[in-house]
């Protein structure tokens, strides 16, 4: 019963990330066919990115959107949540594949529960994150009061806070794992994307502490 149970919510998980792939993929597109942007533009993503933990690989993955973001902080939030969506939902599916694969059994029944378990986490992660997308989107929809911005950004903070949770709750169920490849890979892999969330929070605080849109 409990391994019937896991294959269909690795197929429902699956389905899902696929679905949220093609939206973002959708968005990713429109935004990479933006002209290049001028000196004032990437100078703002530079400066917002040294208030993150890590700050060359904020750079480094915004700074093509520097034209798209045109100095406005909240676009700049966005779009780094989008990116973290994209690495968060890669890693998803890859792990997805590898829960798949033919030597997969040959790592150990400790290892091959971390990992399903990994994968259950990131799942909820890019639930999370996608709200996070979702929710920033309409940031002003529902009026231009400070209120309703604190109450929507927090929304977001809450969501981005979780799915960082979730990413470092696979991790650490490695800490028990015996030394092997698959517990490598996996974990190099999704301690990347924590740095793109991380990256992704800290500049969604900053734009909440403007307190208004």
């Amino acid at each position: 019963m409990r391994t019937q149970h896991l294959r269909l919510h690795h197929l429902l998980l699956t389905l899902f990330l696929f679905a949220a792939a093609l939206s973002l993929a959708s968005s990713a597109a429109d935004e990479a066919s933006a002209p290049v942007p001028d000196d004032g533009d990437t100078e703002f993503i530079r400066s917002s990115c040294n208030t993150t933990l890590y700050p060359d690989v904020c750079f480094t993955s915004l700074s093509r959107y520097a034209n798209a973001v045109q100095q406005n902080p909240g676009q700049l939030a966005r779009v780094a949540i989008g990116v973290s969506l994209s690495k968060a939902h890669r890693v998803a599916s890859y792990i997805s594949n590898l829960t798949r694969d033919a030597d997969y059994g040959t790592s150990g029944t400790r290892a091959a529960m971390a990992v399903h378990d990994c994968f259950s986490n990131l799942g909820d992660a890019v639930d999370e994150i996608r709200g996070s997308l979702k929710q920033m989107r309409q940031i002003g929809a529902a009026g231009e009061g400070s209120g309703s911005f604190l109450f929507q950004m927090s929304n977001v903070q809450t969501w981005m806070s979780a799915a960082l949770t979730d990413e470092e709750t696979c991790t650490d169920g490695f800490q028990d794992v015996a030394e092997c490849a698959v517990k490598a890979d996996v974990c190099n892999r999704v301690t990347n994307v924590k740095k793109f969330t991380s990256n992704a929070l800290a500049l969604v605080n900053s734009y909440a502490s403007k307190g208004s849109p």
